[in-house]
Order: C-alpha cells, then structure tokens, then sequence
C-alpha cells in the first residue's frame, strides 16, 4: 500500500525529468505499480483511510510522483455535476488536441508532490481529446483508444500529463484569470 510517504517532493529531481515510455505488453511490475497508483487514490477518497493512514484526498497520481519516471497515470473523479465517474488507468498518453477556450478551478489546483499550503490558479484547456492506452488493472489488458474530456475531468488529466513532462502546477500559476471562465466542481459534501 502507498502512503504519503512513497509520494516525493518538489524538489527531488524525478518530478523535473520527461518520463520515459513505457514498453507494451506491460510488465508486472508496472501493472502492479499501476495497482498500487489507483489503490492510493481509492484509499485518499476514504474518509476512514484517509484518518488511519493521515493520506492527502487525491483525484490522480503520476508515476514520477512515486520517483518512477515512466509515462502512466491513474486518475478517478467525478464530472461537475457528479454524474459520470471519469476512472482511467493511463499508459503512454499524448494529448493531440484541445480547445482554444480555456478555463481554471476558481480555488486553485493542488499536488501531492507540492506542500499542502500551495495552491494556485492554472490556466486549462477547457477541453482536449487526447490518444491514450486505458489498462483493465484486473486483467492487464491494453486497450489503445481516445479520450474526449471536458471541464473538471480535462483538468485533471492535463495536471497529471503534466507529470509527466517534468511539469508542476506551480509552474503555470496565474494571479488572476478574469476573462475565462472557471470549472466549478460539486463535491459528495455538496449534495
């Protein structure tokens, strides 16, 4: 199981480096470094996890957070609306396209690899489509399709490639972004 402690910091050299590709079929130690990703996420959106284990709640995790540097990430959220569950576990993405129409998160983006206190406004791609290889963390099997994604789910998604370009969110903080419009994002709490 993954702690808060397997996440490294900013800081550490990992997190500045392009991340490598990864070799498909997947090998075992990545698809199981792929199940560990997802389960930290699982477990960090457990309020009794969180509390036993004192994790920081994520919606993603990128492999060179955990000092791997290859190109895979998990993510799990919700869209706005907490209609549609966006679960993906991510092998060699590359975004080939985005909207020209941009938004942010109006209180900021955070990052476990990046102090608890620092949050900041990122400008974002409101939409993208981006080629990825989606892995069945059961199975093992490799699935090459595209994904379409809009608003919060984009953001997500954009945070963590990011990741994996040796990019942090507090590379891209804005003070202020007036003329876009933000992503509002309803939580469980909400409802």
């Amino acid at each position: 199981m993954l702690t808060n402690i397997d996440i490294i910091q900013d800081g550490h050299p990992t997190l500045r480096l392009k991340a490598a590709l990864v070799k498909l079929p997947l090998s075992n130690e990545n698809l199981n470094t792929l199940r560990l990703m997802m389960e930290y996420i699982e477990n960090s959106q457990n309020h009794e996890m969180v509390e036993k284990y004192s994790l920081r709640p994520s919606v993603g995790l990128a492999a060179p957070q955990i000092n791997q540097s290859l190109k895979m990430f998990c993510m799990k959220t919700y869209d706005e609306s907490m209609s549609k569950l966006h679960q993906y576990t991510v092998v060699n993405p590359k975004i080939i396209s985005h909207s020209e129409e941009m938004t942010y998160l109006p209180g900021g983006e955070g990052c476990l690899s990046v102090d608890e206190d620092t949050t900041g406004l990122v400008k974002r791609a409101k939409r993208i489509k981006a080629r990825v290889n989606l892995v069945n963390l059961e199975t093992g099997e490799v699935k090459e399709t595209t994904l379409k994604l809009s608003g919060y789910p984009s953001i997500v998604f954009q945070h963590e490639y990011d990741h994996l370009m040796g990019i942090l969110f507090i590379d891209k903080i804005s003070d202020a972004l007036p003329d876009i419009e933000p992503t509002t994002f309803i939580t469980e709490e909400d409802l």
